[in-house]
């Protein structure tokens, strides 16, 4: 561990971003001290509402190993997903495997649950305290001062005065929100008009109906059902369809509820109890989902974003905490690279990663279409094989999309550019196959018709 303990480095959210750079920059020597305006998280009985599982993938894991916490992780908290089950309406599945050998998964896991390893873990760290129940109230970007309301101490206030500012407080940032009134800020968020409900299925219940090893899929087109195994043997499932259709559902008669999830879910209907379903869809609300860009992510050479606060992404690709897990290797690899120059490394920082967090929230709204429609089509399968074929002769050159953002560290912006590269090089190789097949065709058509007039 370096020593740089002068340093005063203020991390703005205790969530699984900001510890773990709480952890990278503890590691480094410097004093850190993190707020939070929610209690400990720790403390909290409630397992249902915004948990959405996350999946935990090499982008992840690695950032994870710098503090030597991949394995335990891995071992005490995840359940391996080696590819989707996909459910069809008439009951039917079918496995499409994320690796063609079955030896690469992502990682399903609790973000509660991994959220309270990680402080645990930051506890240990002489260097570093953590203050929950401090709402950051005022930020002075000209003087460095941060103005927080202590919610537990009758709304009292306390401001002070650390060196470096960094924000990691979710996609609603208040630290983003103080640089938007800053000029040559640029920010803009979409509220996409799809949310989503979940359902917890008890490990109770479910019998070992589900099989192991996999996201399951419920596509129906415009909407889906997912689920994601937990480590008790229970699963979070995930209900994602348009804002305007939920009211239909969850404010509707009892029989209206069950007579739309045995038409659409059957097969998930004989998972649960009917009467656990209505309990937690008339007692639960559907939740929203935003996606945010800003850049740039730093002001000054002292405050700057990361993780959703930077760059909030749908979860459709299931990388958005891996993204914000990235930006702490990344982090990490800029103040190696320029001797913990921290003023230098917090304006290198935004030109380093906001292309390639670009990339990532532009796939993971194409990969909602994917996982919701496409995966139930023939060509989305017949482009699996292709995919899976060329891999295993160019397995260098060619990688698909999906493994090329999950089981690899390639930049989000690389793999983009490459998935666009690999579908011109298909629908080339498409024209000429079917350029030959009409020169054929047309080579036999006149040799029947010539020995016809003959």
């Amino acid at each position: 561990m370096f020593s740089h303990s002068r340093v005063k480095i203020a991390i703005i959210g205790a969530g699984p971003v900001g510890s773990l750079c709480a952890c990278f920059m503890a590691e480094n020597g410097y004093d850190v001290i993190v707020y939070e305006s929610r209690t400990d998280i720790r403390l909290d009985k409630s397992t249902s509402g915004r948990s959405i599982n996350l999946a935990l993938s090499e982008r992840g894991i690695n950032a994870l190993q710098f503090i030597g916490l991949d394995n335990i992780v891995i071992e005490e908290l995840t359940e391996p997903m080696y590819g989707r089950m996909i459910h069809s309406v008439d009951g039917q599945k079918y496995s499409i495997m994320y690796d063609i050998n079955k030896s690469k998964c992502l990682y399903s896991v609790s973000r509660k649950e991994l959220n309270a390893f990680l402080l645990t873990k930051l506890e240990k760290y002489s260097n570093v305290k953590v203050n929950f129940s401090y709402k950051l109230i005022d930020v002075d970007f000209n003087s460095k001062l941060l103005t927080f309301q202590k919610l537990l101490e009758n709304q009292q206030q306390e401001t002070v005065k650390p060196d470096i500012v960094i924000a990691c407080d979710g996609a609603h940032s208040v630290v983003r929100k103080h640089m938007i009134r800053l000029p040559m800020f640029n920010y803009s968020q979409t509220y996409i008009d799809h949310g989503y409900f979940e359902i917890k299925l008890p490990s109770s219940e479910t019998k070992d109906i589900l099989t192991p090893g996999h996201l399951h899929i419920w596509p129906r087109n415009t909407f889906m059902l997912i689920a994601l195994p937990n480590k008790d043997k229970s699963w979070t499932c995930t209900l994602f369809m348009p804002m305007e259709k939920f009211p239909l559902i969850l404010e509707s008669e009892k029989e209206d509820i069950l007579s739309f999830f045995n038409e659409y879910f059957k097969d998930f209907m004989d998972l649960i109890q009917p009467e656990d379903l209505l309990n937690q869809v008339t007692n639960g609300k559907a939740r929203t989902l935003i996606s945010t860009k800003c850049n740039p992510y730093h002001v000054n050479d002292s405050f700057l974003l990361m993780g959703d606060a930077a760059h909030a992404i749908v979860p459709f690709y299931g990388q958005g905490m891996n993204a914000g897990f990235e930006d702490c290797t990344i982090l990490n690899q800029l103040l190696e690279e320029y001797d913990h120059d921290l003023k230098t490394v917090i304006k290198t920082f935004t030109s380093r990663r906001f292309q390639d967090a670009e990339a990532i929230s532009d796939l993971a709204f194409y990969n909602y279409i994917e996982m919701r429609d496409l995966v139930a089509r023939r060509s989305f399968l017949w482009r699996k094989k292709v995919d899976n074929i060329l891999n295993k002769w160019f397995p260098q050159t060619w990688i698909p999309l999906h493994s090329a953002v999950s089981f690899t560290s390639i930049p989000y912006k690389q793999c983009k550019l490459d998935n666009q590269w690999q579908d011109q090089i298909l629908f080339r190789m498409f024209i000429l196959f079917a350029t030959f097949f009409s020169i054929g065709l047309y080579f036999i058509v006149a040799s029947i018709m010539s020995k016809t007039l003959q």
